[in-house]
């Protein structure tokens, strides 16, 4: 059985996630007393660092879009974006679809309407915050989090040709000691994260769907039942990720989009429909009148359990959430600027989660005060995942509603967890862009186990529990990943080198290394640098009287041939290679029609390994080939005729 994983992350992530979830198979009770005790200590000692760090990520967001730094390219300055410009906000649109808004749709401003941590419950005082706490968890603070992975993974992918992983984003801060084991514990800690992370959101799709075949069909709401829709569900999802079939999950994913806007715009259309357009801007002028208050609302001085149930799971759960979307908003964006990747990535989604938060949440509002006379609010006390349902109820064609919105739920739980699955194995593979389709199938196994296991522990407040914790180790990895972006963008802007720890200038060599996207471009590097460094060493054993030597030049390809006698031959040789540009979900073109990325590569014949050597120097390139020489003359034995001498470097 082949694989590509990176031992270190694969194996280290998977100890800790089974590690956790055999406690909670052998003591289930113990665990769920255990996780609550945990959550509760974590929003106690960590509850201000996480609001903290969220405000932070947005002013970073916000400054890197529209300082100095939002001309910069994600890719070379040249590049030309992959998308057009509709169509990359018409993914962005996509990304901002979920099983969460499915699911607090209509719970959340319900569940604040009826129970508000300020005004009065029942209220018109309490449906206005309402609104406005449901556009403060879904608005730019979140889309901020998801922004700051998502430009740091692209930056230093595309600019600077690095690995798709989160320790390349580290590489400003510590140079060389990424590869080591510290970018294995932040590979880790990001794959328990986005584990956690997702595993909640599919168990928030598995009570939806279960308490709509019951609300339908009267299938009994039971964990039991949960469980079993787990299985048949993410056994679907399985089956995708080993049948590859990239065209049809992309169309599913797409069709499951356009049927989700179709149910908005009848919500909308059957609806109080000016109402809720006039809802929809008083929403947001709320929302901004009560942004800075709301950004850094701790409740302080009148400490209460809302903030837990809410903001600050919503905080948790977004930065467990932040590899998997952010990997997926940097995969679409390259070749565009930092301020057309902050504009897009922060107000598009945003703009359409407010919409359809108003579309849901004050209908169902004005419902409850109206025709249902609080059924929807006390189906909301008694099942949080009846919401949705018990509100379609209220409108017409609610058989046919209702089960197209189970079918919605379950496809979003499909696509989720194969499309996570992916980003998980491309975490703890190091980047890499082809894995063996059964390290796919086993991080879609894990995620599927990993929420029936926590559902069985302590249902969703097990799963709450869990995100809170597995985001901690996160957030702090994040504050970095702002860091280093900062100093890398900062340090192309002044065009200063960053030093690593032994104090070599690498910032000049990392902008010329990591910066290929044309074969032309490397060719020309190839006979501007390449070639003129081969005929240099070629000159330079001449002169010392090592045998003959040659360069010669075809089709791209450079070659340094130096011959010893008694048959000896050691070549050199310099080449443009391509390879696709990272892909990491199912929703991705297969790799033929991927976009490539070209590089000079070094070899030494058949069989060898081959080096990147894009944006070497002239004597850097010369040094490589002594390098390779000297190791190739260990292998073979001792050069005739060199008295024993040591290799010298080319000829100045």
């Amino acid at each position: 059985m082949t694989s590509s994983m990176n031992p270190r992350v694969f194996w280290g992530a998977s100890a800790v996630i089974a590690a956790l979830l055999g406690a909670t198979i052998l003591a289930p009770d113990t665990a769920d007393v255990a996780f609550k005790t945990a959550q509760n200590w974590t929003i106690d000692t960590f509850g201000w660092f996480y609001i903290a760090s969220v405000a932070f990520f947005l002013v970073v967001a916000l400054a890197l879009g529209f300082g100095p730094a939002g001309k910069l390219k994600l890719g070379t300055d040249d590049a030309e974006p992959d998308f057009p410009y509709v169509s990359w906000l018409a993914m962005l649109f996509a990304a901002g679809m979920g099983i969460g808004l499915m699911y607090f749709a209509v719970a959340e401003p319900i569940q604040h309407y009826i129970s508000p941590p300020e005004a009065q419950s029942g209220t018109v005082a309490a449906a206005r915050e309402a609104m406005a706490i449901t556009f403060h968890h879904y608005g730019v603070h979140a889309w901020a989090i998801y922004a700051l992975v998502g430009i740091s993974l692209a930056y230093f992918t595309y600019r600077k040709n690095m690995p798709l992983t989160l320790r390349s984003g580290l590489s400003p801060i510590f140079g060389k000691r990424v590869n080591g084991p510290l970018g294995d514990a932040i590979d880790v800690f990001a794959v328990c994260g986005t584990v956690f992370g997702i595993a909640t959101s599919l168990g928030f799709g598995v009570s939806q769907m279960t308490a709509g075949l019951n609300y339908n069909y009267g299938l009994p709401d039971t964990t039991q039942v949960k469980i079993v829709v787990i299985v048949l569900v993410m056994g679907a999802a399985t089956l995708s990720v080993l049948s590859g079939a990239d065209r049809g999950i992309r169309r599913l994913s797409e069709l499951n989009l356009t049927v989700a806007v179709l149910l908005m715009v009848f919500v909308l259309a059957v609806g109080p429909t000016l109402f809720l357009l006039r809802a929809l801007v008083q929403n947001f002028g709320l929302y901004l009148d009560h942004f800075v208050m709301r950004t850094f609302t701790l409740y302080a001085y009148e400490p209460r359990a809302w903030m837990a149930d809410w903001t600050l799971f919503y905080w948790a759960w977004w930065i467990a959430w932040s590899p998997f979307v952010g990997m997926f908003i940097a995969r679409i964006s390259r070749g565009r600027t930092i301020r057309e990747f902050m504009i897009g990535v922060l107000f598009v989604p945003t703009a359409f989660t407010f919409l359809w938060m108003t579309v849901f949440g004050n209908t169902a509002i004005s419902l409850d005060l109206g025709t249902a006379a609080g059924g929807i609010a006390e189906a909301v006390q008694g099942n949080l995942s009846t919401a949705l349902f018990k509100f379609l109820s209220y409108l017409p064609g609610a058989g046919f509603t209702t089960a197209l919105a189970v079918l919605l739920v379950a496809v979003f739980f499909v696509t989720s967890a194969d499309s996570g699955a992916l980003v998980i194995d491309t975490l703890a593979s190091g980047g890499k862009e082809e894995t063996p389709r059964w390290q796919r199938m086993y991080w879609c196994i894990l995620l599927g186990v990993t929420a029936a296991l926590l559902l069985l522990a302590g249902g969703l407040g097990a799963l709450q529990a869990a995100t809170l914790m597995a985001a901690l180790p996160f957030c702090f990895i994040m504050l970095l990943l702002a860091y280093g972006l900062i100093r890398q963008s900062n340090a192309d802007l002044a065009g200063v080198p960053i030093e690593d720890d032994d104090g070599a200038a690498i910032g000049e060599r990392l902008r010329r290394l990591f910066r290929p996207t044309s074969r032309r471009e490397v060719q020309r590097q190839i006979a501007e640098v390449g070639t003129p460094a081969l005929r240099s060493v070629c000159e330079a054993m001449r002169a010392e009287g090592y045998g003959a030597s040659d360069v010669a030049v075809e089709d791209g390809l450079a070659t340094l041939s130096i011959e010893l006698g008694g048959g000896q031959q050691f070549h050199y040789r310099l080449r443009a290679r391509s390879r696709p540009l990272a892909a990491y979900t199912a929703l991705e073109a297969p790799e033929a029609r991927r976009s490539m990325t070209w590089a000079m590569h070094a070899d030494t014949g058949p069989g060898s390994r081959s080096r990147d050597l894009s944006g070497y120097s002239e004597e850097q390139i010369a040094a490589d080939v002594l390098t390779q020489l000297e190791a190739w003359r260990t292998r073979a034995g001792t050069m005739p005729n060199d008295g024993g001498q040591k290799l010298s470097g080319p000829a100045s």
